[in-house]
């Protein structure tokens, strides 16, 4: 039995004591990893599939680490077993992928007894993701909106131009788009409301002017699809 937990990790195997401190450790990484990507998630498009599939991708790729070892023929054996798992769920953002590759890092780490490059990569990860997250990097405006609503044409269009001025510092169309009638729009504008502006009491302000209706007021501090 000894013997049995003795076994040499360089000889391209692992003793059962590591084998296990390896899940253990890919599982813990792989949470953290999964915990930083909730925290840090902006937009519609949170998936808890996803999620668990952070954790879950963590600790399986330890686990192939292992049994492939430093066997090349284990290697090529694994990626012919694979290659006919089909993934047929479409990455709606870009940034998911990235912590698809730390969930892969990190469990290839902890699956080759790397326990300090394990370690200090997803503190090192998760520090990155969390300072772009609170300094909200890559983001042209800290702030803003997007509004829609209907525009009847035969009112005066000053009115809820007005309206927009009085609660926003900025403001641009982004889209114009005429009714099969046309005698109405459909107006979408990109809004950065200023500095203790109450967003309800703006919608509420843009519905009740002349000639708009159907007021919607999308909050947009990342992309929003319009």
């Amino acid at each position: 039995m000894d013997d049995l937990f003795s076994l040499s990790a360089g000889a391209g195997t692992y003793a059962p004591a590591e084998m296990l401190l390896n899940m253990v450790l890919a599982l813990v990484l792989g949470v953290v990893v999964a915990y930083v990507y909730r925290y840090t998630h902006k937009g519609l498009s949170y998936s808890q599939s996803f999620t668990l599939t952070l954790v879950f991708v963590a600790a399986i790729v330890a686990v192939v680490m292992m049994v492939i070892g430093s066997s090349l023929a284990r290697a090529f054996a694994m990626v012919g077993a694979l290659s006919i798992i089909r993934f047929r769920t479409v990455v709606k953002d870009t940034k998911d992928t990235a912590f698809v590759f730390a969930a892969l890092a990190e469990g290839m780490a902890a699956g080759t007894s790397s326990y300090f490059l394990a370690v200090s990569s997803c503190v090192f990860i998760s520090l990155i993701a969390l300072v772009m997250y609170k300094t909200n990097f890559g983001s042209t405006y800290k702030s803003e909106f997007v509004l829609r609503f209907l525009f009847d044409q035969e009112a005066d269009s000053g009115s809820y131009l007005e309206k927009i001025n009085e609660f926003a510092k900025r403001s641009s169309v982004l889209h114009l788009e005429p009714s099969g009638d046309g005698r109405h729009l459909t107006l979408t504008f990109d809004i950065a409301l200023k500095k203790g502006a109450d967003t309800a009491a703006f919608a509420t302000a843009i519905g009740k002017t002349d000639g708009v209706s159907d007021v919607t007021l999308i909050a947009a501090k990342q992309d929003v699809d319009y």
